[in-house]
């Protein structure tokens, strides 16, 4: 069985291709599975990725690093299923349901097929195409929650506690400030939450990352910048939505007056994560999937071998393994959430330097 990708010290390598798939430095080219910062990295010259997802990776990737001066990147783009050749290799874009523009990469040369998951949800997503199962010989797939311990509840459960919990702050005259990732987490929560309970608010961050979801044709609520204007105006009413750090920075914060903070992740699943962020709620809701999701979605692609990397691979290699599958660990340089929220953190300069 040929190896169509290999482990460089750059990430995924396609030789026969001569490509990577989401390199963690900069390379000649690079095929990207979305958009977050553990998978899209500034500084390669040639960017391949979904129509859907140009727009947000654009935000991330298309400027001069100064860590790694030269023009500024080329981009090309595929709609999900276009088949593009590369040398004599097929590459194709499935969607993983993990975000806007989030995709599976399919990789096919004489028959041998190859899927590299990227990050992936099988639970419906209104802001992004869903997650669609691509048979293959190998199977590369993400697990950042491969734990039995993480088993989602139905998203809607969760959607009715956010806004249950709005309510009862509105009524103690408490803003309420929800912490979600800035980038497919805020806009699944705009996507999903009851607006007419009163005004929406967010972070510059997730507001520039709103315009490109606009600007791809998915609906959201309205949302407003979170002005000082805005938010003495609407406090004791408003629903903040802010990135991961934003907690740590009292004088972002005090304008909003008295309020109940709140953190939307999977990672509230666990004991102590909330007290350990000293936030009032935790919402389980994640953009990644859950034990049983990871299980169902290696089963339908009817992979004879499986890669995993990202999150507890280990113990989701040692299970399939009991389970008499062909399965190893792929290290990874990044580990998904925690990479993003280092990520976010670093893109809210420009906001904390305007005074917000």
């Amino acid at each position: 069985m040929a190896n169509l990708l290999q482990l460089t010290e750059a990430g995924l390598y396609c030789a026969a291709g001569d490509f990577y798939v989401d390199p963690w430095q900069p390379v000649p080219r690079a095929v990207i599975t979305h958009a977050h910062s553990d998978h899209a990295r500034p500084g390669s010259r040639h960017y391949l990725t979904t129509k859907d997802g140009a727009g947000v990776l654009r935000l991330r990737v298309d400027y001069v690093d100064p860590a790694h001066p030269g023009p500024r990147p080329q981009f090309r783009t595929l709609a999900y299923g276009e088949r593009l050749t590369l040398n004599d290799v097929t590459v194709s874009l499935h969607p993983a349901g993990h975000l806007l523009g989030s995709a599976q990469v399919r990789i096919e040369q004489h028959g041998e097929i190859w899927v590299v998951s990227g990050d992936y949800k099988t639970e419906h997503d209104d802001t992004c195409a869903p997650f669609e199962p691509v048979r293959c010989h190998t199977f590369i797939s993400e697990s950042t929650f491969g734990l039995p311990i993480y088993r989602w509840r139905p998203q809607g459960e969760i959607f009715a506690q956010i806004n249950t919990w709005w309510r009862t702050n509105q009524t103690q005259g408490r803003t309420s400030i929800l912490y979600a990732y800035a980038l497919g987490k805020a806009q699944r929560l705009l996507a999903g939450i009851d607006p007419s309970i009163g005004p929406v608010l967010v972070h510059g961050s997730i507001q520039r990352l709103n315009n490109a979801y606009h600007q791809s044709g998915i609906d959201l609520p309205d949302a407003h910048y979170a002005n000082d204007e805005l938010a003495r105006k609407h406090r004791g009413q408003a629903l903040l939505l802010a990135p991961p750090g934003m907690e740590n920075t009292p004088g972002y914060l005090r304008k909003f007056g008295e309020a109940s903070h709140a953190f939307a992740s999977g990672r509230m699943t666990i004991r102590g994560t909330r007290r350990r962020r000293a936030i009032d709620r935790g919402f389980v809701l994640s953009d990644h999937a859950d034990w049983r999701g990871l299980l169902d979605a290696i089963t339908a692609t009817g992979a004879e071998r499986i890669g995993v990397t990202h999150g507890y691979a280990a113990a989701l290699v040692r299970y399939l393994l009991e389970q008499g599958k062909d399965a190893w660990v792929i290290p990874t340089r990044y580990e998904g959430e925690v990479s993003e929220e280092v990520a976010v953190a670093e893109s809210n300069v420009d906001d904390q330097e305007k005074g917000e």
